[in-house]
């Protein structure tokens, strides 16, 4: 385990679960995840490092999680796989396109499994509604409208304040965080935008905490090669008590709309109810995520979100900052990683 802060540490819980894995090491430069993550994984007795890349020459261990600082997740994820390690790689993939790029190159020449973290592709809910969009229920896809929204910031003094609110390495909030819905606008889609045009910055938040250089609200517009649209909101002042907080998804089709989130179908035909399609439960997508990746080591089965899923939905959220940065419409195109 490379990262043992709040993600690395929900991952190790979820690989203490996996049946036949044993952690034989965890590595992070802060003390006290280290000793904590030690703790956790009291029963494989692992032992702790400090320097990531001492672990990458353990001939006893198979399998490396990334979960990093966003800026570091190329270099490491490279290094892993060129020392013939499977890979976990907390999302995004990278934050940057070259880097990211280069990675593709890596993971191709690779025979190792790589996952990237983006789980929502394990949800069987998004998998049974994707399917269902696959077979036509919707008709022509006209348009997405999706959000993710917050009634607060993250933590100006938590344990990841140091390198979330620096935008040149957590990649801003919208590559950091958004890359998950992103990407599943591209699934239902099935699909990488064109062409990306947005508007954003610090709103609420300025220069709080002090030298902060990501934004706290933005508001994107993407156009797909078959001419569906796509509006995308993320803010972290949307007030308790107002209604639709969270994150949603709202698919509109020649014959009808689908909200992911409740998973009902609302007909475009007059006189018909809407259809809940999928019953909707708590799941544990997460672990189903990280099961997934070792089944796919053992058994050879796909993964959810391999490199390809990973870089697309990071360069679908880097043409979205960069719109934004840039003030100009930006097009897949320029990203040039070829996919």
């Amino acid at each position: 385990m490379i990262g043992v802060g709040n993600r690395g540490s929900h991952l190790l819980r979820q690989v203490l679960e996996v049946p036949g894995t044993s952690v034989r090491a965890v590595c992070d430069l802060k003390p006290d995840r280290v000793d904590r993550a030690a703790s956790m994984a009291a029963r494989d007795k692992p032992v702790v490092v400090r320097e990531w890349r001492q672990l990458l020459q353990r001939s006893d261990i198979d399998a490396v999680h990334v979960a990093t600082p966003c800026d570091l997740h190329v270099e490491m994820a490279v290094a892993a796989l060129k020392a013939g390690k499977h890979v976990y790689l907390e999302k995004p993939a990278g934050i940057e396109p070259k880097s990211i790029g280069e990675l593709v190159k890596v993971a191709r020449a690779s025979n190792k499994v790589i996952i990237v973290g983006q789980q929502m592709r394990s949800s069987k809910r998004n998998q049974e509604l994707v399917a269902r969009v696959r077979e036509g229920l919707l008709g022509d896809l006209l348009m997405i409208k999706a959000q993710r929204h917050a009634g607060d910031d993250l933590s100006h003094d938590g344990p990841s304040a140091d390198w979330f609110f620096d935008a040149k390495r957590s990649g801003d909030v919208l590559v950091e965080m958004s890359v998950h819905n992103l990407d599943v606008c591209n699934w239902i889609l099935n699909e990488y935008p064109e062409r990306a045009a947005g508007f954003g910055g610090a709103q609420l938040w300025k220069n709080d905490p002090p030298g902060r250089t990501n934004m706290d609200g933005y508001t994107l517009s993407y156009e797909y090669p078959g001419g569906a649209k796509l509006s995308y909101t993320q803010v972290f002042f949307h007030w308790s008590g107002l209604p639709n907080n969270g994150q949603m998804w709202h698919v509109y089709g020649s014959k009808g709309a689908l909200d992911f989130q409740t998973a009902t179908f609302y007909p475009r035909t007059k006189g018909e109810s809407p259809k809940q399609l999928y019953e909707v439960q708590r799941e544990s997508i997460d672990l189903d995520h990280v099961t997934a990746f070792y089944n796919a080591i053992r058994n050879g089965t796909p993964v959810p979100a391999g490199i390809k899923e990973g870089a697309s939905g990071a360069l679908t959220a880097i043409m979205g900052r960069e719109a934004i940065y840039q003030k100009r419409v930006t097009t897949w195109k320029e990203m040039g990683v070829a996919l």
